[in-house]
């Protein structure tokens, strides 16, 4: 008999499950690397790539470690999660939005000719 795994964890398992997902798919992202090209690299079918960036918690552990490494070899979990791996830092960079302010009284001033 198949047992579901989404029903078997408790909800912050599979909101941890999500974020993995989350992650593995912003890396793949930040590394423009396609799905497919990413889970041919991994020996994975695309659809087996497709739920582990969907945080598919029925997937074993190992074909997560294989998807990081086609993504990014060299790569850890542990840089996955703690966000530290320079392709996901340098994708948060260039997300970052950057306010403009008005220029004050005097700034405008300086500018006026």
């Amino acid at each position: 008999m198949k047992v579901s795994q989404t029903a078997m964890l408790s909800p912050r398992q599979l909101e941890e499950c999500a974020r993995l997902g989350r992650l593995l798919a912003r890396l793949r992202q930040a590394r423009q690397v396609k799905q497919s090209d990413a889970a041919l690299r991994a020996g994975l079918s695309r659809n087996t790539a497709y739920r582990l960036e969907k945080g598919d918690p029925g997937l074993a552990i190992g074909q997560v470690l294989r998807y990081l490494e086609a993504i990014s070899p060299g790569s850890t979990l542990m840089d996955l999660l703690s966000e530290t791996e320079p392709a996901l830092l340098a994708l948060a960079a260039r997300e970052k939005t950057q306010r403009v302010r008005d220029l004050s009284a005097a700034e405008l001033k300086e500018l006026d000719f």
